[in-house]
Order: C-alpha cells, then sequence, then structure tokens
C-alpha cells in the first residue's frame, strides 16, 4: 500500500498521523541520527523533509542517515524545484492554492514533471494553504502571496473544496514554519467538515497541547519543525497526543 493509500484507510478509520518536518539548512547528519532515533522511539509515521532555502547541498546525506535508522517513509515537502531526491519515498507536489502566483500554482511543477515522472517518487499532489499566523513566515514572503486571514475559515474551506474538485489527493493548511499562531482549530473543523480528503496540518505547533487541539478539530496528520530544532523531546510529547 502507498503513502497516500494508507493515509486514506488510516483517516478513514479515524487514526491520526504525526510528520517531523526537516529543514536541510538546520540539520547535519550527526545532529539529525538523534532526532531520527527519538522519531523511531516514538513511532511517528514520517519524516518530511524540505524548507525555504537552500544552504547547503545535503539532501542526498540526510536521507540515508534516516534510512539507516529507521524504516519510517522520507516525504519531500521543497520549498523550490532544487529540492528534489530520487532516493525518497514520495514527494508532496505542492500547488499554492491560496495565492495566485502562477510559478507556486504550476509554473515550477512544469519545470520539474520530466524528473519526476522518471522517478520512482510517490506523487502526492497536495492543495496547499497558507494560513495569516500574526507574522511574516519565510514561505509567505518566499511565495510572494498572501496567507488567508486566520477569521476567514469560510474562505479556507472554499478554498480547500476548490482543490478537492481540481483533484488534488491532500490539503495542508500551514501556518509556516515558525508561525507566531497555529492554525486555529475554527478554521481546521471547518475545512476538515467540507472536504473527504485527508488533511494536514502543521505550522505554529509548538507543544503537545496545540498538537492535540488540531487533532481534535479535525487534522488527520499533524506536521512539527522549527520548535523540534529546539526541543527534540517534543517528538514523544506530540506523538502521545494522536
Amino acid at each position: 500500500m502507498n503513502i497516500c493509500q494508507s493515509l486514506l484507510k488510516d483517516t478513514l478509520a479515524g487514526k491520526k498521523k504525526f510528520a517531523v518536518l526537516i529543514d536541510p539548512d538546520k540539520y547535519t547528519v550527526e545532529s539529525l541520527s538523534g532526532v531520527v532515533k527519538l522519531g523511531a522511539e516514538a513511532g511517528i509515521d514520517y519524516f518530511f523533509l524540505g524548507g525555504s532555502l537552500l544552504l547547503r547541498d545535503n539532501l542526498p546525506q540526510l536521507i540515508a542517515c534516516i534510512r539507516e535508522n529507521t524504516t519510517i517513509p522520507v516525504v519531500l515537502f521543497p520549498g523550490n524545484d532544487l529540492q528534489l531526491s530520487g532516493k525518497a519515498d514520495g514527494i508532496l507536489l505542492l500547488s499554492l492554492i491560496s495565492g495566485r502566483n502562477p510559478d507556486m500554482l504550476i509554473g515550477r511543477h512544469v519545470i520539474s514533471a520530466p524528473y519526476l515522472k522518471a522517478s520512482n517518487l510517490e506523487i502526492l499532489s497536495t492543495g496547499y494553504m497558507l494560513i495569516e499566523s500574526g507574522s511574516t513566515t519565510a514561505v509567505s514572503y518566499m511565495s510572494n502571496t498572501t496567507p488567508i486571514p486566520a477569521h476567514k475559515a469560510d474562505i479556507a474551506a472554499c478554498t480547500a473544496m476548490a482543490g478537492e474538485m481540481l483533484g488534488m489527493k491532500l490539503i495542508y493548511l500551514d501556518a509556516g514554519s515558525g508561525a507566531k499562531n497555529p492554525v486555529p482549530p475554527a478554521m481546521i473543523a471547518k475545512v476538515k467538515g467540507s472536504i473527504s480528503l485527508p488533511l494536514i496540518v502543521g505550522g505554529g505547533i509548538t507543544s503537545a497541547w496545540l498538537a492535540k487541539a488540531a487533532y481534535d478539530a479535525g487534522a488527520d496528520l499533524v506536521v512539527a519543525g522549527n520548535a523540534i530544532e529546539n526541543d527534540p523531546g517534543l517528538i514523544a510529547r506530540i506523538a502521545a497526543a494522536r
């Protein structure tokens, strides 16, 4: 069973998932190995790998590190079309449906399509939505798009519905790395009630309590990364909150 089928099956069964986001610019093989072992011990479901910039050419080495320490699937979460590697298990092919930047909707996908088609990566077509978080995040700046206001749950729901109708397999609500505030539970609930797809929620998840709030509101998969860089012990606490 592939990643998307497994995620959909678990979503229908009400089984919650947890992914640890690894920014390649913030980890070395040495520092990542400890995080990978903590993830394996906690029974996390995925490692997402990607960031907004490209300061280091270490993606293959980081994937190899994960492979050597665990069988947890590695899913690329690319900030740009240079963050690609056929050594991963899959890729979130993000279409930024909350914005109106054509490069983020389809432009960069066209550039990467031949490589992706020739690879063995599982392509996870994802309707990606940026949500206002109280501060300007790297992803909103780099994508040159305006996030959906945090209090406009109806706009988020309609955007998610459109993404599903366009054939997306997953919907991802993201407050952005290092967000001041996470996606509001009311918005998560509104979006979840409007779609039949697995719902991913990330950005601003700095505690197990916030993760549980996202799960309780309807998130099927919670993603945490920035806070784990400062507190690796958060992995076990969020995993236990599922």
